[in-house]
């Protein structure tokens, strides 16, 4: 007995081992095993809008994504850096960003792979990448949001509310996010003298910083402040939790004092602050075909529209039938078509941000 059992070991020894073998020979190859349909997206939109999106592209496609979320208070910084440091070995396949420079910065770097697809050529030139590393969509824009029932504002009355009473009002850190780009809008229509002084100014009369939009919501939504300076997305959030809040566009000016701006797309008199989401396939991603397809998806007109009409109601750049929007999107449209051209002002974002680390992080 005992010669038969090892006579059976000899022989299912080597079949197994065999097996294993076989099973790590076609692990490794193109197409085959777990990960060979899996996508890994590094987002730096808010989890609660940017699931379900993804969720719906897996549905459709039966290609599996892994979303790497980024915090509220260092988004979407904090996924640039990464995508930065893991350039000799990346991780990351396609970048989700929740804002326009970060992306410029991330192409500057050469860590972005050009694709010209489908919703690269439906969207507007301001809103692309000439050569295709990036494309806009579904933007946010910059906005007061004002306690109805603590203060009286107009759109003509904001700016005085904010310069006679900073310390009624609330911003996030602008080291990060649409902040940053609020910031470096002004460092480029004002002068970064002139932004230090008016910035210096502020937090020294007691202007309330926090860690984030959202926290911005929260505490003009809860009057602990008046009024303070966020993004239409979060402001929505406010309203259909029904609280007293209303939004009014942040508008920007040049400084008479300054060059005025050669470029056309620029030469409105003011300036709102319309920020895209945007999409960029990263460099060396082992899942070419799958990262251009995800990014043909997000950026087209069906994610545009759902977006918004979700709670998010983001701003929709492409062509879209105006009927197929929601009423208080419509009023967001006429107010992006002041934007300022974005894609102009890297150089500007540098120089602000460098700034600001000697403001922040001494």
């Amino acid at each position: 007995m005992a010669d038969s059992v090892n006579n059976r070991s000899a022989v299912l020894i080597p079949v197994f081992a065999a097996l294993v073998l076989a099973g790590l020979w076609l692990s490794i190859l193109p197409g085959s095993g777990s990960d060979a349909k899996t996508l890994v997206v590094y987002c730096a939109h808010d989890r609660i809008f940017a699931e379900q999106v993804l969720d719906d592209f897996s549905n459709e496609t039966g290609i599996r994504v892994q979303a790497r979320y980024d915090t509220e208070a260092t988004k979407s910084l904090g996924l640039i850096n990464l995508i930065v440091q893991e350039r000799a070995q990346p991780r990351c396949d396609l970048f989700w960003n929740n804002e326009l420079l970060g992306m410029v910065e991330l192409q500057q770097q050469r860590l972005l792979e050009p694709y010209r697809g489908s919703s690269w050529q439906r969207m507007p030139e301001r809103y692309r990448d000439t050569d295709g590393y990036w494309v806009g969509f579904a933007a946010r824009m910059r906005v007061y949001i004002v306690n109805s029932h603590q203060a009286s504002a107009t759109e003509e009355t904001l700016d005085t509310l904010f310069s006679l009473e900073p310390s009624r009002v609330a911003m996030a850190k602008p080291l990060f996010g649409t902040t940053l780009t609020h910031y470096t809008v002004l460092w480029h229509l004002w002068g970064g003298d002139r932004l230090k002084i008016w910035h210096r100014d502020l937090r020294l009369r007691g202007l309330r910083e926090v860690d984030g939009n959202a926290a911005v919501k929260d505490i003009v939504a809860q009057g602990t402040c008046d009024a303070g300076l966020t993004d239409t997305d979060d402001v929505f959030v406010a309203l259909d939790d029904e609280r007293p809040v209303e939004m009014f566009p942040i508008r920007v000016a040049n400084d008479p004092a300054q060059k005025q701006p050669s470029e056309a797309a620029n030469n409105a008199r003011n300036y709102t602050i319309c920020i895209p989401n945007t999409v960029g396939i990263i460099k060396g991603t082992k899942h070419l075909e799958a990262a251009q397809r995800l990014a043909d998806y997000l950026a087209s007109a069906k994610v545009e529209i759902a977006l918004a009409r979700s709670k998010s109601r983001q701003i929709p750049l492409g062509p879209i039938e105006v009927n197929d929007l929601p009423d208080d999107v419509k009023k967001l449209v006429e107010w992006s078509r002041d934007g300022i051209d974005l894609r102009l002002l890297l150089s500007a974002r540098r120089e602000c941000l460098a700034w600001l680390k000697t403001e922040y992080l001494k």
